[in-house]
This record gives structure tokens, C-alpha cells and sequence, in this order.
């Protein structure tokens, strides 16, 4: 089915970011341009189980769960698919970063950076394969922690540029990488990744798909899964009135003026 789809799509764009990383660490540029080149599998799958999607919702009608799930995975593709145009620009600059020198610390902060990130793209897909909440929520709070370790090695680079203006370029393509791994773990404003670039929001998808009995004492989880608002109640309900009971009122006041 669909799910087993995401899942292998999440497969390849996991091993693309490692392989993408591995790159870098070892300044091997076949690598990177290989992880470059299988973009395009991506998007075949992307694709692919997009017209899926797109044929149950218009010959199956699914409500509830069913629906919540089918639009679960229409946004976990969409954000693997940038993903995946992430780890392509990843592959590029590693192979063009494997052609010239290679500082002392062999992208020692480059490869925390990258180990985080595979992290949360590995937790982010067991969540959404397992529909479970808290793993997803989990997940999208560890964005700190990448965060910071993007801030810190920006200024480590723009200390590099100042002292040293031959260390520029590669400054640049490191900053380049770190930028997009960083959008790769960015979960885009905890669910609402659609209106952002890049981000684990498929973890918020996971966290709204996870209710599959419906929302609970009557609050309505919102797509992106961690937040939550009260139903909307139709105007009798706001101002009091029991079912009929605004009804019966009107046909009171209408018997009082025919007198």
C-alpha cells in the first residue's frame, strides 16, 4: 500500500543523507556525485505514490482515520522529496569539496551535524510507520540541539573567513552543507512545514494520523499533530440552546404576534 511506499522512499532518502555525509568525511567525489545523480529516484516515488493518493481519495472516498492517513502521507512525501533535493546539494558540494584541500578536523563538526540529522530522519519514519505520537514529537524537539550546532559552526566559519580570505571558498560550501542539513532537520515550525522550505514535518503528520479512533474529548487535532483546538460549535451550542430548542422558541414567538 501507500505506507509501505513512504516507508521505502524514506529508506532511500535515509540512505542518500548518509551516504551524502559519508561523502564529505572522506572527500570521495564519486560518492557524492552518485548521491547527486539517484536524486531522480526520488522523484519517481514521489510521484508514483502521489497519483496513488490521489486515486484512492477520488474513487475510495476515505473519511476519519483512513483520511488523516492519506493526507499524512501527501505531506510526508512532499517534505522526503526536499529532502531528497537536499542531499542532492549535499552530494555536489562534496564533490567539489573533494578536490581541494581538506582542513585538519576532516568536517568534524559537518559529521555531528550530519549524525543528528540522520537521527531525526530515521525517528521521524519509525514514528510514521509505527503512527506513534510521542516518538514524533520527540523527534521534532531534538531541532534545538541541530540548531545550535549550525549557529556554532557558522561563527566558527566566519571567524575562519576573517583571519585567513584563502579559507573563503570553502567556508562558503561548508556553510552551504551545514545550511542544508539544517533544513533538513528543521521540523518548520512544529506542523506547519507546508508553509516552510524544508522539515521533519512528516513527524507531525505522523502525530495526527497516530488518533485513528478520532478526535478525543472532543478537540480536533490539527494537521500538524502537536496542536490542538476545540471543535468549532454551531451557533445554538454558543449561546446555549439545546438541539430543537431554538426552533420551538421561534414558534412560541410567532403563536405570541398571531395573537
Amino acid at each position: 500500500g501507500v505506507r509501505s511506499g513512504v516507508m521505502q522512499m524514506g529508506g532511500l532518502v535515509e540512505q542518500q543523507l548518509q551516504n551524502g555525509v559519508k561523502a564529505l568525511a572522506l572527500g570521495d567525489s564519486r560518492l557524492g556525485e552518485e548521491v547527486a545523480r539517484l536524486d531522480y529516484k526520488v522523484n519517481a516515488m514521489e510521484v508514483s505514490i502521489d497519483d496513488d493518493c490521489s486515486r484512492i481519495l477520488a474513487t475510495r472516498g476515505p473519511t476519519a482515520s483512513d483520511l488523516r492517513l492519506i493526507v499524512a502521507v501527501i505531506k510526508t512525501i512532499t517534505d522526503l522529496e526536499r529532502i531528497g533535493d537536499e542531499t542532492e546539494k549535499l552530494g555536489h558540494i562534496a564533490a567539489r569539496l573533494a578536490s581541494i584541500d581538506r582542513p585538519a578536523d576532516q568536517y568534524r563538526e559537518i559529521k555531528h551535524i550530519g549524525e543528528l540529522v540522520t537521527e531525526m530522519v530515521h525517528g521521524a519514519l519509525d514514528a510514521f510507520a509505527r503512527l506513534d505520537t510521542e516518538a514524533a514529537i520527540k523527534v521534532a524537539r531534538r531541532d534545538r540541539i541541530v540548531d545550535e550546532e549550525y549557529e556554532a559552526l557558522q561563527r566558527q566559519c566566519i571567524t575562519f573567513m576573517m583571519e585567513d580570505p584563502r579559507t573563503i571558498r570553502r567556508a562558503l560550501d561548508v556553510l552551504w552543507v551545514a545550511r542544508a542539513l539544517e533544513r533538513i532537520g528543521d521540523p518548520a515550525g512544529h506542523g506547519n512545514a507546508v508553509d516552510h522550505h524544508q522539515g521533519l514535518g512528516f513527524a507531525h503528520a505522523a502525530a495526527a494520523a497516530a488518533d485513528q479512533h478520532g478526535p478525543k474529548d472532543e478537540r480536533a487535532i490539527w494537521p500538524g499533530g502537536t496542536h490542538v483546538r476545540p471543535r468549532r460549535r454551531s451557533w445554538p451550542q454558543r449561546h446555549g440552546f439545546r438541539r430543537g430548542e431554538r426552533r420551538r422558541r421561534r414558534g412560541r414567538r410567532g403563536t405570541g404576534r398571531q395573537r
